[in-house]
């Protein structure tokens, strides 16, 4: 039996370990330089981002020896990685709606206690470009995991299972990966019962924006899609639902009020706004 028959007959095995060695090899990526610095410091963050970048550099490669004959004949590399024109202003307008949809009631909070006016400010963008925590938060740490954990995982696990078990299954990894954060907590001088109550609901929030960034990506084979998606909810964080009680009370019923709406729209809006037909997605519509 030759290579490529045994790689085929074992196609699903071969993926989740691939699926697997990305995952590892990502969160190595951040360790490979020895410092006593915090994850937050300047020279941290630019080792990392050099490391995360040859990281991202040699993930497609990898993904794509593992592809199946199936696979390749379904499209070229570019197409499973979600790298395409064709839909690509859909791709990049329409999640990102969809998701600040979601979050309509941080929305609401923010226009109410005035910060909607600091986007309009240009001093605020340039400050926030120099800020090299900014900088990681919402654009490079996006960026790296939605390349690893979207574009370079969902094609793999896609060649063995149907896309609503892949939509589920990537995202634990990309949830486990977040894990290492207990081990900067503790460094940090957390108790280790809040170090894990903390990385234990990293992992769960973690795994449930995966999953929806996942069906973005298998929705529309787009790249550009669970990356805008990401970004945006990097920059709003997890809703504090305790800043509600600082607000009057008619600003409060206001503020709840949108909060379920904005889940009862994005529950109503998710399948038609996320139609593959809209972005010219031919491989994987059955979601």
């Amino acid at each position: 039996m030759s290579s490529i028959e045994f790689l085929e007959q074992n196609s699903c095995t071969f993926s989740v370990l691939a699926c697997i060695f990305l995952t590892f090899s990502y969160v190595a990526s951040l360790y490979v330089w020895k410092t006593k610095l915090s994850r937050d410091h300047p020279s941290t963050i630019k080792r990392r981002f050099f490391s995360v970048s040859c990281m991202m550099l040699l993930a497609p490669f990898f993904t794509q020896y593992f592809f199946t004959e199936d696979t390749t004949r379904l499209g070229d590399v570019y197409d499973h990685l979600g790298l395409r024109t064709s839909g690509l202003f859909s791709a990049s307008i329409l999640p990102l709606l969809l998701t600040a949809i979601l979050f309509l009631g941080p929305l609401t909070m923010q226009f109410l206690s005035g910060i909607w006016k600091l986007y309009a400010e240009p001093v605020y963008w340039v400050s926030s470009w120099q800020d090299w925590v900014w900088v990681r938060n919402h654009f490079m740490a996006p960026l790296s995991e939605e390349w690893v954990f979207r574009a370079c995982m969902m094609p793999l696990l896609l060649q063995c299972l149907d896309p609503l078990t892949a939509v589920f299954t990537g995202p634990l990894l990309f949830g486990v990966a977040h894990f290492h954060h207990m081990f900067e907590q503790l460094k940090a001088g957390f108790e280790f019962k809040t170090a894990l109550m903390i990385s234990t609901f990293q992992f769960m929030y973690t795994s449930l924006f995966g999953a929806y960034s996942a069906y973005l990506f298998v929705r529309t084979r787009h790249f550009m899609a669970p990356l805008v998606a990401h970004m945006f909810c990097n920059h709003m964080g997890f809703p504090n639902f305790g800043e509600i009680g600082q607000f009057p009370p008619l600003q409060r019923i206001t503020i709840v009020f949108n909060f379920l709406l904005g889940f009862v729209l994005w529950c109503y809006l998710l399948t038609p706004m996320t139609s593959p037909d809209i972005y010219d997605n031919r491989l994987y519509s059955e979601t």
